[in-house]
């Protein structure tokens, strides 16, 4: 079984909402998948103070809409408002109106992040189509043993804003989380700027030898890759290596 995965890399428009779901459907007219993969806060850049941006429900209301029409689920992270706390939150929105989402849990305290948003404490897992996806925000990505894969999923998502100025360790850990987990990795970030950060991009969707099947560059557009499970399976059956790795427990 393949599962089609597209992702969209684009320059966003700083705190406009509507500029950027615009430009979101403009580019994803015509595209087939299953899957459609968006950046971290892909409506208005990263708010470190989302007053006045922040979701109340009409963006997870207008990703349901784009969900049916595309008839793939949609995936990507807002700054939400709920019950008095901020949220970086990431939608999983399916076609029939259904909704799972995942609050980031390692809040980029480097930049003010934790300031102004309550972390998550839950771990997330998808099950879509038949392929079971883990749902990660950003700075998750540094943290290897919340991304861990314990026979509980076969695609890692990774939903960024990543500055240029790390753009190696980008890579560089994308690769590792692939390679470690046996799992397929999907990273999406941004091109463009914001008032203090540049970005360039290098959204990619990754097997789990570490071999990249789509590298976005700094260019801006929509890319696919398919998601193989057989030969997934295969791979894991034949260099099991889950089968030696240490034990341990998240508290």
């Amino acid at each position: 079984m393949k599962q089609r995965v597209a992702i969209l890399q684009r320059d966003i428009v700083w705190r406009d909402i509507k500029a950027n779901q615009q430009a979101i459907e403009r580019m994803l007219d015509g595209v087939v998948a299953d899957v459609v993969v968006l950046s971290e806060m892909f409506q208005t850049g990263f708010v470190v103070d989302p007053e006045g941006v922040a979701d109340m429900g009409d963006t997870l209301e207008w990703m349901q809409r784009l969900s049916r029409r595309l008839g793939a689920a949609v995936v990507g992270s807002v700054a939400v408002s709920v019950d008095g706390e901020n949220r970086n939150r990431m939608y999983f929105v399916m076609p029939d109106g259904r909704v799972e989402y995942y609050d980031k849990r390692h809040l980029f305290s480097v930049g003010d992040e934790a300031l102004n948003y309550t972390a998550g404490g839950e771990r997330k897992v998808v099950l879509w189509r038949g392929v079971r996806y883990l749902l990660e925000v950003c700075y998750d990505l540094r943290f290897p043993v919340w991304s861990r894969q314990r026979g509980d999923y076969d695609v890692a998502i990774y939903s960024a804003l990543w500055p240029k100025p790390r753009r190696e360790v980008w890579y560089t850990l994308l690769r590792a989380r692939a390679i470690e987990n046996q799992a397929y990795v999907v990273g999406v970030n941004r091109i463009g700027s914001e008032p203090t950060l540049e970005y360039v991009g290098d959204s990619a969707i990754i097997d789990a030898r570490g071999v990249e099947l789509v590298d976005m560059g700094s260019s801006e557009g929509v890319a696919v890759a398919d998601i193989d499970m057989e030969a997934l399976a295969i791979f894991r059956s034949r260099f099991n290596v889950s089968r030696d790795a240490d034990d341990f427990e998240l508290i």
